[in-house]
């Protein structure tokens, strides 16, 4: 084991399974390192209570840096999953999705098409936990035709499955002196997008230049800037759950724009 410093996360509030579940991910996304991946956290150890991860130095994030993560994350991706929906190697339960005190279960249950992945187990799934707490009571339907459009296969394309991040928002990608790392995965096969629709909803820095350097890798497919809200659209509703306030409005505007 390295003899460098350690960084504990700890998991003691979590749901029982929830470190399991991370380190899973932080494995699977590490294997497409050796083929140019992402940089990924190193798991040092986990526990009920906690995970331990390499500490790295912080390091201001560089036009070089986000070029070099850009193209990385293209590799990551390129990695492939067994299917739409599919877990991490080692996981077989369901994943979780939010902040590690309070996460939310997520679906991951392997499935042939990506539209019919995200219908069910992203947007129909928030529904369901959004009206448990007297959310979305009027806008249901709202959020069911999305589900509809994208169970027709309007938004698939040829692209196989992705190894995916599955929560990349800005905050979980750590600028350090050897680039850019990935921690707090919820990694699962999906589409390459949802990736970049995360960076895009919080504005990760040098946003532009990752996205560039991503479409030079592996470019992307024609319409894709129109598609962005119909990946964070997920994500919003997450929000929408476990924080409230403007993210309900918000998941029912982005709805709006597919339904």
């Amino acid at each position: 084991m390295s003899s460098s410093p350690t960084y504990r996360k700890d998991t003691s509030a979590a749901p029982r399974g929830y470190s399991s579940w991370e380190a899973a991910g932080l494995l699977w996304l590490a294997e497409a390192e050796a083929d140019g991946g992402a940089h990924v956290a190193e798991l040092r150890d986990v526990d009920v209570t906690h995970i331990d991860l390499a500490k790295y130095v912080p390091a201001p994030s560089t036009n070089v840096a986000a070029d070099e993560f850009g193209a990385a994350l293209a590799a990551t991706h390129a990695a492939g999953a067994p299917a739409f929906g599919a877990p991490p190697a080692r996981w077989t339960s369901h994943g979780f999705i939010g902040p590690g005190d309070a996460p939310m279960p997520m679906p991951v249950e392997p499935t042939e098409t990506w539209g019919a992945f995200f219908a069910e187990q992203r947007i129909r799934h928030m529904l369901r936990a959004g009206r448990s707490q007297g959310l979305w009571e009027e806008e249901g339907e709202l959020f069911e035709r999305v589900a509809t459009r994208l169970e027709s296969g309007e938004f698939d394309d040829d692209r196989p499955p992705a190894r995916i991040h599955g929560d990349l928002w800005a905050g979980n990608v750590l600028w350090t002196r050897k680039g850019a790392v990935l921690i707090d995965p919820a990694a699962h096969g999906g589409h390459p997008e949802t990736d970049l629709a995360m960076l895009l909803l919080f504005t990760a820095p040098h946003i532009a230049r990752i996205i560039a350097a991503y479409d030079e890798a592996a470019p992307l497919a024609d319409g894709w800037q129109e598609r962005v809200g119909l990946h964070q659209l997920f994500p919003v509703m997450v929000h929408a759950v476990i924080f409230g306030g403007g993210y309900v409005q918000q998941a029912v505007e982005m709805a709006r724009k597919y339904a």
